[in-house]
C-alpha cells in the first residue's frame, strides 16, 4: 500500500511552546518538533482523504496552540 507523506513548517515566536502544546493531539502518523523559531510536523497516511482530514484538524489545533502560547508568554 502506498503512503502519502507531507511536512508542514510554520514560524512562531515561541516554537517550543507551540510544539509542546500541539504534540499531544498528534495521531500516530504525525511527528512534531520545534527547531529555533519553526515548528515542523511530518504527517503520513495511506489515503488522501485521511491526510486531508488530519491536516485540517492539525491546522485548527495549531491555531489554538499558537494563541495559548501567546497568552501564556505575555
Amino acid at each position: 500500500m502506498k503512503s502519502i507523506e507531507g511536512e508542514i513548517t510554520t514560524l512562531h515566536r515561541n516554537a517550543k511552546c507551540v510544539a509542546g502544546a500541539i504534540r499531544p493531539d498528534n495521531l500516530l502518523s504525525m511527528r512534531t518538533a520545534a527547531c529555533g523559531t519553526t515548528v515542523r510536523t511530518e504527517v503520513s497516511a495511506t489515503r488522501l482523504r485521511s491526510l486531508i482530514a488530519s491536516v485540517d484538524d492539525y491546522l485548527m489545533n495549531l491555531a489554538i496552540a499558537e494563541e495559548l502560547c501567546r497568552y501564556t508568554s505575555d
